[in-house]
């Protein structure tokens, strides 16, 4: 809990760090990096740097925290999220010193704030560096040499790998988690990039990765049958739920992967619970799993699926052209919802979710949460 005088000078500040949280967070990794560089070559994504995308998400989760030990509400859900990405790729208890460091640092040098100013802000990160290295501290940890036993061509873009570890037994995974994968790069940097687990398998893992960035393009040109990977352990808190109630799978483009999970876990234990399956896609062609999303939907009873294509090949209904749109598909109020894709279409349709009286939302983003950052 926050203390009584930094509540009140942190409540007096939030609109100015609010404002500046963007020049905040950018210098915040600028010294960072030059201090520890070996952070942005084995642990950071650099692609995220680059684009702005994970000083924005650190920006939001900041404000957030602040925001809500203010409201006495504590956004347990970003937390959890965080504290699972964070164990990834990696991140240990020591390293919320450096971020102090340089976090408050940044803050001081855009705001010229004084050292009560500072010491409250202190408060706040420490607040929130406990709550996450709790978290994290029951999460498993570790990476795995895995042996690629098979690779699936799934589109002209998307592959699926199918790893075994090399030694030990497959980890314990659920349906909706996702695994980092480590990879040497060309320049001698070690770039981890997180995929979701796709499929249903005893013996194994399976993850399918998209054509799109520098570790990704490196799996695919360079990851042959046979090769080994540099695997954490499967995370994250976005796993499909126990209950008798309605579900929805929705996705868009590659966000499909953790979705066909779940709904393969349905599959195979016989669910009776009604399934609305809905995705959205450019056209048949770039749809992974097209072919997969029909079979499980017709093992399930009470199963349905909706597709979506913005520029469909022949002919394809016309309610069904376009983007996502769940407002001719009957979502009763009591569903559980879980959702991925890009950060526009999750917008989108848990808005829509909201409007039809869904409230019980669960979403995966493919990285930086930019989602809850606002």
């Amino acid at each position: 809990m926050l203390s009584e005088k930094s509540a009140e000078l942190v409540e007096a500040t939030l609109p100015a760090v609010g404002a500046a949280i963007g020049e905040i967070s950018e210098l915040f990794y600028q010294r960072m990096f030059a201090e520890h560089p070996i952070l942005l070559r084995i642990m950071f994504n650099r692609g995220n740097q680059a684009n702005g995308t994970q000083a924005q998400a650190l920006a939001g989760s900041v404000a957030a925290f602040a925001s809500g030990l203010l409201a006495g509400q504590r956004p347990d859900a970003m937390l959890r999220r965080i504290a699972h990405k964070h164990v990834s790729v990696g991140v240990t208890s020591g390293q919320y010193a450096v971020v102090h460091k340089h976090l408050l640092g940044a803050v001081a040098e855009v705001l010229d704030v004084s050292d009560e100013v500072a010491a409250a802000w202190s408060e706040v990160y420490w607040l929130m560096a406990d709550t996450l290295i709790g978290l994290e501290r029951f999460l498993p940890r570790g990476q795995q040499d895995h042996r690629v036993i098979a690779r699936f061509q799934e589109t002209d873009d998307v592959v699926t790998f199918v790893v075994r570890p090399v030694d030990g037994p497959v980890p314990a995974s659920r349906p909706g988690q996702y695994v980092s994968v480590q990879v040497p790069l060309p320049d001698g940097a070690r770039q981890i990039r997180q995929y979701s687990l796709s499929g249903r398998t005893d013996d194994a893992l399976q993850f399918s990765v998209k054509r799109d960035g520098e570790v990704s393009n490196h799996l695919h040109d360079h990851a042959p049958v046979g090769s080994t990977l540099r695997l954490s352990q499967p995370l994250g808190d976005v796993t499909l739920q126990p209950g008798d109630g309605p579900v929805l799978l929705a996705s868009a483009g590659i966000g499909c992967t953790p979705m066909i999970a779940m709904l393969a876990e349905l599959a195979a234990t016989g669910s009776p619970r009604r399934t609305i399956a809905v995705h959205g896609d450019h056209d048949q062609l770039s749809h992974p799993f097209r072919a997969g999303l029909a079979q499980l939907v017709a093992k399930l009873e009470n199963a349905q699926a909706h597709v979506f294509y913005e520029w469909p090949i022949g002919e394809w209904p016309a309610e069904r052209t376009g983007f996502v749109d769940l407002r001719g598909i009957d979502v009763p109020a009591d569903t559980t919802a879980y959702l991925c894709g890009p950060v526009p279409f999750l917008r989108a349709v848990r808005s829509q979710l909201l409007a039809a009286g869904v409230t019980d939302i669960h979403y995966e983003v493919f990285g930086p949460d930019v989602v809850s950052a606002g």
